[in-house]
């Protein structure tokens, strides 16, 4: 009976991994969809990113705070409601089609899944036995490459309509008309999220529900709450100059990422010519690409330098972006399906070169990297403003510079032969 109690919790822990990894990977579908719904330019429609990852930047500490007081648990509970109320208010932003309505529920929807990474990890491998705590936190990570590909799908045939206006159509339109259209597009919204937070809330149920061991040894290194100690430490960090850098290509590479899903479905309709229900079709290609490389690039590490396959990875993802900026058709989106492959192992393999050698210092430079995932608030609305600038195969440029400082990263630590990959993202 004991064992089974606990597979169940295991279970609700790994379904952890999937939420966040599902609202994450909705994104790219919100941002061309909002873009139609609330008539925004390519700038104004990449502050879906920048909602989501400046969450992941401002409550980590906040996060940690609250589990040292409350418990992870408490903190698994407080993070499904911040979930679930933000899922629940896209139905009045779309009734009022309010762009800020909709950022701000992405916010809630983001904080909420910032306290459950902070605690998924550490619960994830202290249920069950030691012996296969790896096993089961690989397992529980795979659960993400299923929810992007699962969000992509699903997102793309339910909240896409597939129609899109030429500037054209929309004047020939009275403003009756066109406010009636513009309401059915953010109306599309609605179902998939109310069933996204009575999910969570059912999850948030069955968790209060569930016995789960306190973690104890986890508020070590998170005490970064002293204003004073913190500027000490931080200070004290960046004089390691690998985890510096480390910081730094884990922003760039964060921005890359956001960058290349979020406008995928835009480059595709540009491009290539596809309507955003058939882009979103290959998005989900995209993501299972994603997947598929970092079970391959996992496998090739038995027998490349993680580093060297990095740096190959990294210069490949340039060449690759270039092209698809200077060709057309369909060859340009299969060479950023082809992107995506090839950044699925960037993620874990720069978190665990910046926290080498730290030694005891190490959890607290892990925040340090974790926090940079703020890049992926920063570069999506640097590349909208280039798209509106020029165009949206001009933009791809700015992932194109991110990857090139991530393969001079894997430059400068190519003497080293083992890394450890513990982290995914």
């Amino acid at each position: 009976m004991a064992k089974d109690k606990n597979l169940f919790a295991v279970a609700l822990i790994t379904s952890l991994f999937f939420i966040w990894g599902f609202a994450l990977n909705l994104n790219p579908i919100l941002i061309p969809h909002l873009k139609k719904a609330c008539q925004l330019t390519d700038l104004q429609s990449s502050l879906v990113d920048s909602a989501s990852y400046i969450a992941y930047f401002l409550l980590p500490i906040p996060a940690a705070q609250f589990m040292k007081r409350y418990g992870y648990k408490g903190g698994i509970l407080l993070g499904l409601v911040l979930f679930s109320a933000g899922a629940f208010l896209f139905y009045p932003a779309s009734i009022v089609r309010n762009y800020a309505f909709f950022l701000g529920a992405l916010f809630i929807i983001f904080s909420g899944a910032a306290f459950l990474e902070t605690a998924a990890n550490p619960y994830i491998t202290v249920l069950g036995d030691p012996k296969s705590a790896t096993q089961r936190i690989n397992f529980a990570q795979m659960f993400n490459g299923f929810a992007a590909v699962s969000a992509a799908y699903i997102g793309g045939n339910v909240i896409l309509s597939g129609k899109t206006l030429t500037s054209a159509q929309e004047s020939a339109m009275s403003a009756d008309q066109l406010n009636t259209y513009l309401l059915k597009e953010a109306s599309s919204v609605q179902l998939p999220f109310i069933i996204i937070g009575v999910v969570v809330l059912v999850v948030a149920i069955l968790l209060y529900r569930t016995h789960l061991p306190q973690i104890v040894e986890e508020g070590e290194g998170m005490e970064l709450h002293d204003s004073l100690p913190l500027i000490q430490r931080i200070s004290a960090l960046f004089k390691e100059k690998n985890l510096r850098f480390g910081v730094i290509a884990q922003f760039f590479y964060v921005g890359a990422q956001a960058c290349v899903g979020s406008f995928f479905i835009r480059f595709s309709e540009r491009v290539a010519g596809m309507d955003e229900k058939l882009a979103a079709i290959y998005l989900s290609a995209a993501l299972f690409a994603f997947l598929a490389g970092r079970l391959v690039g996992t496998f090739l590490m038995t027998f490349i330098n993680p580093v060297r396959l990095l740096a190959i990875y990294g210069i490949t993802n340039v060449a690759l972006i270039v092209i698809s900026v200077f060709l057309h058709g369909k060859f340009p989106v299969f060479a950023l399906i082809a992107v995506e492959f090839f950044m699925s192992i960037m993620f874990p393999t720069i978190f665990s070169l910046s926290i080498r050698g730290l030694g005891s210092k190490t959890k607290e430079g892990s925040s340090l990297v974790i926090m940079a995932i703020v890049g992926g608030a920063v570069f999506p609305p640097i590349m909208g403003r280039v798209s509106d600038l020029t165009n949206i195969q001009i933009a791809y440029l700015v992932p194109a510079a991110c990857f090139l400082f991530v393969f001079y990263f894997a430059i400068r630590n190519l003497k080293v032969k083992e890394v450890k990959l513990s982290v995914s993202h």
